[in-house]
């Protein structure tokens, strides 16, 4: 009897649709950071004045400061990632599944890490290493590297500075694509930039510069 009562519970329990997960609670604040304790579930994350850090393994949605930091531990899972002054970091093995921006800010990710979305930046450098990206890089002053097997299935721009982007810098952003990378699209520059590519590396078509090539671990100082 009890081995009756058993079955038909467990078949009762199959039958019945799963309940669906509940959303973590958004946090937000005007003044002060925020910290995504590692291996913990959160929603958004929002701060004006402040940074953001995301703990490894945490597993947050979108997170936006406008002036601070954004820093996320190993094998965290993400959203969107947004900054306007401030930058970007990450650890190894993350998954965004939205885009990396920043304004004034550097980007950098780190090794075994997907980016759903693009990587953007206005006045800062970015930075990619082992690291797919599934979008687009964009960029108006910044350097970039697409660092040692690094994979971008979209292309790579460097706008033109005008209107409030316009610094007034005759500094030529260093464009590097590493040794093994890959950047499908096309790579487009409307700025005068220093552009090197390595030996082992495959990229689209290249329109407004002339590819410096180099085989070494490291490009070219300028």
């Amino acid at each position: 009897m009890a081995s009756t009562l058993h079955r038909l519970t467990l078949a009762l329990a199959l039958a019945l649709p799963c309940a669906p997960l509940l959303a973590a609670d958004n946090v937000s604040k005007v003044n002060g950071s925020i910290e995504a304790s590692a291996g913990q579930e959160y929603g958004d994350l929002d701060t004006v004045n402040g940074s953001i850090r995301i703990g490894d393994g945490a597993q947050v949605q979108d997170a936006s400061t406008v002036n601070g930091s954004i820093t996320v531990g190993a094998n965290a899972q993400v959203g969107s990632l947004e900054t306007v002054n401030g930058a970007i970091r990450t650890g190894r093995g993350i998954r965004a599944s939205g885009g990396l921006e920043t304004v004034n800010g550097s980007i950098f990710v780190d090794h075994g890490s997907v980016i759903q979305g693009g990587v953007e930046t206005v006045n800062g450098a970015i930075g990619l290493v082992g690291t797919q990206v599934d979008g687009n890089i964009d960029t108006v002053n910044g350097d970039v590297t697409v660092g040692v097997g690094s994979h971008v299935k979209g292309g790579l721009t460097v706008q033109r500075s005008r209107g409030l982007f316009n610094t007034g810098s005759k500094r030529k952003p260093r464009i590097v694509i590493g040794p093994n990378a890959v950047v499908e699209g096309p790579l487009e520059f409307q700025r005068e930039v220093r552009l090197y590519v390595h030996a082992s590396a495959r990229t689209g078509k290249i329109t407004g510069a002339e590819a410096v090539r180099f085989d070494s671990d490291t490009a070219p100082q300028d």
